[in-house]
């Protein structure tokens, strides 16, 4: 193949943006993929620093090279004005750097603002992760109204699972444009545990609580701000106390929405773990030796299946039904149904025990080049060496 020059063919670019850390997570394995394949595709990566210390350790860790930072995190920023910024700030780089796509993933506000300013400029949308509806436009705020608005403007569909993209298909999107994938985070988790080894306050936590069960606990969505979350924590304070095998760990997001009514209610309790957010693959080993998970968090509701480990999510309603219906995970919905299920979950006959043999419902770690390969076909590439097969 050669250009209408004569010369070997332009490679496309292809920017993918990110600005949080479970961005980072899911997209790291994509960007490695497509640098794979460096003789077609020019990959640039793009942050907005939407998040800032949760988001540099796992550039360092994923051993990213940056090639833009947009750097629009200001203290106390409303989501209209960091998605001002992100709009501002890029569009510049849409036009030094003329990508052939631009990728982003999930339903942040960098990615809506992302996905808007590359459609300014009529530069195509590619969309990791889509097809996630909760069917409550203000649950979770702002992310299910941001993903339904990324829909509208992509034009590459990138589904984790059959649902997704029939749930696509259901509002209108062209079925040429939807490709099944798996989810990229399968991949990351996968990577990151071969090489996973508990270190520092991680070491010393499983140390701490060798011999117990161990629950995993996380908390940050804005839903559960609040008397949600105070009840929530309350509920597992009490079910600590009244099991002499149970212990909790509790990584604390630095939102003081969060980290306050933590220590003031966890700060000193017996067999209560309060750590600072850790590094993504000492989160991972972590995840890999607990009991149980306990967590209002997308991201964690594909990892726990990913680890066969039983997952509690604190929510009234998820975008991923798939961790429900595959027997992985419990809705809990009420700091009520909290305590009814964490007693359930001490049965010997509790649904806990059968997560671990159930199929992932997320893929089988091999979505980065399933991602890889429906772009080339987009963009009229024929991989020389391609990984996957698109059905």
């Amino acid at each position: 193949m050669v250009s209408a020059t004569g010369g070997e063919p332009r490679k496309k670019t292809i920017l993918t943006l990110f600005g949080t850390r479970p961005e980072i997570i899911k997209l790291a394995p994509v960007i490695r993929a497509f640098e794979a394949h460096g003789e077609h595709f020019r990959s640039l990566c793009v942050s907005s620093s939407q998040h800032t210390d949760l988001l540099q350790p796992l550039i360092q860790k994923f051993d990213l090279k940056l090639d833009h930072d947009l750097k629009v995190m200001q203290p106390n920023q409303t989501l209209s004005s960091l998605a001002s910024r992100v709009l501002t700030a890029l569009d510049p780089i849409l036009v030094e750097e003329k990508p052939d796509m631009v990728l982003v993933q999930g339903d942040t506000t960098t990615a809506l603002a992302g996905a808007l300013a590359a459609f300014h400029r009529q530069i195509p949308v590619g969309h990791v992760e889509a097809g996630l509806r909760s069917g409550d436009k203000n649950s979770p705020f702002p992310e299910e109204m941001n993903r339904r608005l990324i829909t509208k403007i992509a034009a590459c569909h990138f589904a984790a699972t059959t649902a997704n993209a029939a749930i696509l298909e259901k509002e209108g999107v062209n079925k040429d444009e939807i490709f099944i994938t798996g989810n990229p985070v399968v991949d990351a988790l996968h990577a990151m545990l071969e090489k996973a080894v508990p270190t520092g306050a991680t070491a010393d936590i499983l140390n701490a609580t060798k011999g117990c069960r161990r629950i995993l606990l996380t908390t940050h969505r804005r839903e559960s701000f609040g008397d949600r979350m105070f009840e929530n924590l309350c509920v597992l304070k009490d079910f600590v106390a009244k099991n002499a095998d149970i212990a909790l760990i509790f990584p604390v997001h630095p939102n003081p929405s969060v980290r306050k009514p933590a220590q003031e209610l966890l700060g000193n309790c017996e067999r209560i773990h309060l750590a600072p957010p850790m590094e993504y693959d000492q989160f991972v080993s972590l995840m890999s030796h607990t009991w149980l998970i306990v967590s209002d968090s997308g991201g964690v509701q594909e990892e726990a299946p990913s680890l066969g480990k039983p997952l509690l999510i604190l929510r009234e309603n998820t975008e991923r039904p798939e961790a429900v219906d595959s027997g992985c995970a419990k809705l809990v919905g009420s700091p009520k149904r909290l305590a009814m299920l964490l007693e359930d979950a001490l049965a010997k006959d509790s649904w806990i025990h059968g997560v671990a043999s159930v199929a992932n419902p997320f893929g089988d770690g091999d979505a980065s080049e399933k991602i890889v390969a429906a772009t080339a076909k987009v963009l009229g590439i024929t991989l020389s060496n391609p990984e996957v097969v698109l059905s």
